[in-house]
């Protein structure tokens, strides 16, 4: 089996207040940016995996490692795509 890349994106869940975001929104517009009506920020992390497991396992150990350990479950979301 060839390596796979997984993608995952964690982000605030919309009920938490996203100061950090709301900073970069002022920034943005007081630097003249237009069109804008929010940001929310996030993390993104880029996971390599080895050829030894199966797309569907892949899958689960990915859903696994993002909500047991990227993420705080009480204030954030993900989501994730795998290429092959």
């Amino acid at each position: 089996m060839a390596a796979m890349k997984a993608y995952v994106y964690v982000s605030l869940k919309r009920s938490v207040l996203d100061p950090q975001g709301k900073t970069i929104y002022s920034a943005l517009k007081k630097m003249g940016y237009k069109g804008l009506e929010e940001v929310r920020q996030g993390k993104y992390f880029d996971i390599t995996l080895d050829g030894g497991i199966s797309r569907a396992e892949a899958e689960t150990e990915i859903a696994r490692i993002a909500r047991e350990v990227l993420t705080n479950p009480v204030m954030e979301d993900f989501h994730y795509r795998l290429e092959d």
